[in-house]
């Protein structure tokens, strides 16, 4: 059975800013694009909506493992470069190999529902900083 989502308009305005977003923004980030646009929210309705938005599927949390957790407005699967110099993100539109997950279904018994992988490195920015070699 499907939720019933009650889009109040801070959950509404918290939404449009994410799906238009285009850098996976933090809370923080959100909150100062809000200001931008008018609109003030007490952090607690923030992060309330951010909650309650990603309860219902109608946004992705990334949890990147630097503490941060940011937010993402693209639900179809999709991957994610992070630059460990930068922290910038970028996303990945290269498909997966097809019967990739199907080989991981059948070597470990998981049904998968859905995935998040994110690779780590330097951007290309940062590798020309640092002229770290391919």
């Amino acid at each position: 059975m499907a939720k019933t989502v009650n889009l109040t308009e801070p959950r509404r305005v918290i939404l449009e800013v994410i799906r238009n977003a285009t850098d996976h923004p933090t809370a923080a980030d959100i909150m100062e694009k809000l200001a931008q646009e008018g609109n003030r929210f007490a952090y607690a309705t923030v992060y309330n909506s951010l909650k309650y938005l990603t309860d219902h599927g109608l946004i992705q949390e990334l949890n990147i493992g630097n503490g941060v957790t940011r937010y993402d407005g693209r639900l179809e699967n999709h991957h994610h470069f992070i630059c460990e110099q930068c922290g910038s993100i970028s996303e990945i539109a290269t498909p997966l190999p097809s019967d990739w997950l199907s080989q991981l279904e059948s070597q470990t018994g998981f049904q998968i529902d859905k995935m998040n992988i994110h690779f780590t490195g330097l951007c290309s920015s940062c590798r020309q900083m640092y002229k770290r070699p391919n």
